[in-house]
């Protein structure tokens, strides 16, 4: 059954449970890599909290990047493989480069990684470490500090130039292959989370730490997600703004939707990371 053929039902919201960094004194860290003896991969752990998640279809042209942390938007692209990676960067990059500019206004734009995941890997397609799956826990993609430190990672000589003015970290995330019924993306509004809520996780690579955000359950968080998405659709989110009079942090996970056909194709997705530049 191809995925357009699956009969799609759409409700104003569903309850769904979410995975949420449980109460902890240590900080939590996950190994990127097998551990050093005697230590655990992750000392990380989660509970999970049921939630109502909207459907944003009925507020999409109401949310901006300034105050939910994301919006919903319609892009078609030239791509005919998102699977190959010389054609994302030949025509996804400049096309992702031009959607947030013009979201923006930001001077200058930047794609500088992809991630494509699947619920479902062929085991001969892609070695263990290149089959990403969907991120079923709740977190934020850069911290305080490793916002800045990662434009310092990427910009070499422009790096301290560059931080002098506003720069925003802003995924583009959208379906392989629609409607996306399977493990879809969900959203916190950024209006309706604290700054306690999240707290700072060790990312343990070989030869470096970096670090995100995972999150602490609230109860006043809002969440919400489009369901369905066709391939010509993208949610454009903030992880990182320097800014500090606008949504800066947009917490994210995908969810196991209630509403999910058994026979629903499984969740292909590919998302793009770019930095905003400010002049």
């Amino acid at each position: 059954m191809r995925a357009r053929d699956v009969p799609v039902t759409v409700l104003p919201s569903v309850s769904a449970k979410l995975s949420y960094l449980a109460p902890m004194d240590e900080t939590p860290f996950t190994y990127s890599y097998g551990p050093p003896e005697g230590k655990p991969r992750t000392n990380a752990v989660y509970e999970e909290r049921t939630v109502s998640i909207e459907s944003m279809r009925p507020v999409a042209g109401r949310l901006s990047l300034d105050e939910a942390g994301f919006r919903l938007e319609r892009q078609k692209s030239a791509v005919a493989d998102f699977y190959d990676p010389d054609e994302l960067k030949r025509v996804y990059y400049p096309e992702t480069e031009a959607l947030v500019k013009a979201l923006t206004g930001a001077a200058r734009v930047l794609v500088f990684d992809h991630t494509v995941r699947r619920r479902s890997w062929d085991t001969q397609e892609r070695a263990p470490s290149e089959r990403r799956l969907p991120v079923m826990r709740v977190h934020n993609d850069y911290t305080e500090a490793s916002g800045p430190q990662r434009v310092r990672d990427l910009m070499g000589a422009e790096a301290d130039r560059l931080l002098r003015n506003r720069y925003a970290f802003l995924n583009v995330w959208r379906p392989i292959r629609g409607p996306l019924l399977d493990q879809p993306l969900a959203l916190c509004d950024a209006a309706s989370a604290a700054a306690s809520d999240f707290v700072r996780s060790e990312q343990r690579y070989e030869g470096r730490t970096g670090e995100i955000y995972v999150m602490r359950w609230n109860p006043r968080h809002r969440w919400l997600y489009a369901p369905a998405m066709q391939e010509d659709e993208t949610l454009v989110f903030k992880c990182f703004d320097s800014a500090r009079d606008t949504a800066r942090f947009t917490a994210h996970t995908a969810f196991d939707d209630p509403t999910t056909p058994a026979d629903a194709p499984p969740r292909e997705s590919i998302e793009m990371r770019t930095i905003a530049f400010f002049a």
